[in-house]
């Protein structure tokens, strides 16, 4: 019986062992794939564009990074910019509640690669490309992570908006 006590004891410490063992993996790499990253504001320009850091996940670093930029124009559109420092517009351009879903074809169309949402989008330094790619973090599997630091033209953005009859003035 002291030996079945002994056996018992010896098994159940190996298996403890074995799953703490297996459950204290990689916390960082874990970590970065179940964690979600906000876009967050870095400042305002003078004419009303948000400078921004917004994150993307994609197979590989251009998808990341287009990835990224939609969900910048997303988040200027859908939800207002809450993360980061408060000189950007906290209020989305379009308030009306699902209008993402009443207008799925529209932008569908409108954040399709290649699509009309590059239109308001610039680098740091006013051009049309993206100057700042953040370091990439792993994600779980082979997605990565990447993010941007791109200016978005609010004021047009909302222009157009009204221009193709998704928000009146």
């Amino acid at each position: 019986m002291k030996k079945l006590n002994i056996a018992i004891g010896s098994f159940l410490a190996i298996a403890v062992v074995s799953v703490l063992s297996f459950s204290c993996g990689n916390p960082q790499k874990s970590m970065s794939g179940a964690y979600t990253y906000e876009t967050e504001c870095m400042g305002v320009e003078g004419d009303g564009s948000q400078t921004l850091k917004a994150w993307g996940n994609g197979r590989n670093r251009e998808d990341a990074i287009e990835q990224a930029k939609k969900n910048g124009v997303r988040d200027v559109l859908f939800q207002g910019i809450r993360s980061g420092k408060t000189e950007c517009n906290s209020k989305p351009v379009l308030f009306e509640v699902n209008i993402r879903e009443k207008k799925e074809d529209y932008f569908n169309a409108f954040f399709a690669d290649g699509g009309p949402y590059k239109e308001f989008i610039t680098g740091e330094d006013g051009s049309d490309m993206h100057l700042s790619v953040m370091q990439g973090k792993k994600k779980v599997g082979d997605q990565v992570t990447y993010g941007v630091v791109i200016r978005i033209q609010r004021a047009k953005l909302k222009e157009r908006m009204i221009q193709d009859g998704i928000m009146s003035k």
